[in-house]
């Protein structure tokens, strides 16, 4: 599980830092973004099971 400040990537070319840690999930600040997602704000929430700690 990502702790608050780890780089983590999803989706097969989104990079973010984790902000905030929930119970199964984690609030991202996106940094890098190399697919055709939109992300409002630039912060999204990923489920633990669905990113990598970079």
């Amino acid at each position: 599980m990502a702790g608050i400040g780890d780089e983590i990537s999803f989706k097969s070319g989104v990079k973010g830092i984790v902000e905030k840690i929930y119970q199964n999930s984690v609030m991202v600040s996106v940094t890098e973004n190399t697919t055709n997602l939109e992300f409002e704000g630039d912060k999204t929430v990923i489920g633990h099971k669905n990113y990598e700690i970079i």
